[in-house]
């Protein structure tokens, strides 16, 4: 067998790869990495450099490109939730990236929001990211190895908190930031 023969695992084994793999990665920058007893709440694991706060983590796979959701739930937008996100491509490692869940504040072609309110909708409301040949370029300022240095560096008490996106139509439903220069990070 090759290396990196994603199409030899099912759904649930790349799920759990792409899962030990994003632990393994959080370790390798001295991440102290805490595992959850139940996946109940949209979060996989916690983490924690040095003595920062706790930064909780979902971590989600795919094949090549694709839809990837969240429901909204489970994955309630705040500034400590960073989605994990694994794309595995067949004969190569896989490609990480972190993404701080409030980047779904603002709805754009690579983050969606979806309430499924119209007649004959029945599915939960998601929270969803569109994993396309595309999109990637986007999705390059949300590499594992840039964000999970930027969240080192946020570590310092004198370090401005982390920038996620502001274009696009806001959510309905996202929180609101506030406002420039408020108490807290």
């Amino acid at each position: 067998m090759k290396p990196f023969c994603w199409s030899s695992l099912n759904r649930q084994q790349v799920g759990a790869y792409a899962e030990y793999f994003v632990k393994m990665q959080f370790t390798m920058f001295g991440f102290q990495v805490y595992e959850t007893e139940v996946d109940d709440r949209g979060v996989d694991f916690v983490v924690r450099h040095d003595r920062s706060d706790f930064i909780e983590i979902q971590v989600k796979s795919v094949r090549g490109t694709g839809y990837v959701f969240m429901q909204k739930e489970k994955f309630k937008l705040r500034d400590r939730l960073w989605l994990a996100l694994a794309l595995f491509e067949e004969g190569r490692y896989p490609d990480l990236y972190l993404v701080p869940s409030m980047s779904w504040r603002f709805a754009d072609g690579v983050f969606c929001s979806r309430d499924y309110q119209k007649p004959g909708q029945t599915s939960d409301p998601e929270w969803g990211i569109n994993v396309s040949k595309k999109n990637l370029r986007r999705l390059q300022e949300f590499r594992f190895d840039c964000r999970v240095d930027d969240l080192k560096q946020a570590d310092s008490p004198n370090q401005p908190p982390l920038q996620t996106p502001t274009s696009g139509t806001p959510a309905a439903d996202a929180p609101v930031a506030p406002p420039s220069g408020a108490a807290g990070r």
